[in-house]
């Protein structure tokens, strides 16, 4: 957990939790380039409302939001949106955060990092003991379906600097994982990431 103005550094493999006020804007930046994000948001006031993928869907009638759309709750309303993507614009709203049971399919011996576990550790360290573990806004993350509807994993095609920016439409915590995956080839290697956050504007004043 961190305070949430500023610039913060994400090392590779690990996490960042950030309260984030209504009208805020979070830049997510891969630094070496190659490195998915996951990402989760939650209502501030009751975590139990959080970014939805398959509610998302229904909303923007696609795979993931287009610039100016927002990501919605698991109740319909509004939570995050996409303003600026300055990155080749490949992401995903499919796939589920890597985990413990995940490496051990994929042959891992022993313990190795995973984005859920980062997730609960973040929330854990704010407060928040049971959450729910939503599929992730996979930022940057490049596992397009094919004409047989086979999901393909992909390398992300992003570069150094390459980056998403996203408003707070409420007061939420803000969770991101630079992705520890190290087997399937999606991170061309897991690296750190930024976060920078943008205070909210003033409200202008009216002076008639």
């Amino acid at each position: 957990m961190s305070e949430a103005t500023g610039r913060h550094v994400v090392a590779a493999r690990s996490g960042l939790a950030l309260r984030v006020e209504a009208g805020a804007e979070v830049e997510v930046i891969d630094l070496g380039g190659g490195q998915i994000v996951d990402t989760w948001a939650f209502n501030a006031s009751d975590v139990s409302e959080f970014h939805s993928a398959e509610h998302t869907r229904v909303e923007v009638g696609g795979l993931f939001p287009a610039i100016g759309e927002s990501f919605v709750t698991n109740r319909r309303r509004p939570i995050l949106q996409l303003v600026a993507d300055d990155s080749p614009g490949i992401h995903d709203l499919l796939i589920a955060a890597c985990d413990p049971t995940r490496y051990e399919q994929l042959g891992v011996a022993g313990w190795h990092a995973s984005c859920q576990e980062n997730l609960i550790a973040q929330m854990a360290a704010a407060g928040f003991h049971e959450i729910a573990v939503p599929q992730p806004i996979n930022l940057f993350m490049n596992t397009p379906a094919d004409a047989a509807g086979r999901i393909q994993w992909l390398a992300t095609e992003t570069m150094p600097g390459d980056s998403v920016t996203l408003r707070a439409v409420m007061d939420l915590w803000l969770v991101v994982s630079a992705c520890p995956q190290d087997v399937t080839g999606i991170n061309r290697a897991p690296g750190p990431i930024e976060v920078r956050v943008r205070p909210a504007p003033p409200a202008s004043e009216d002076h008639g």
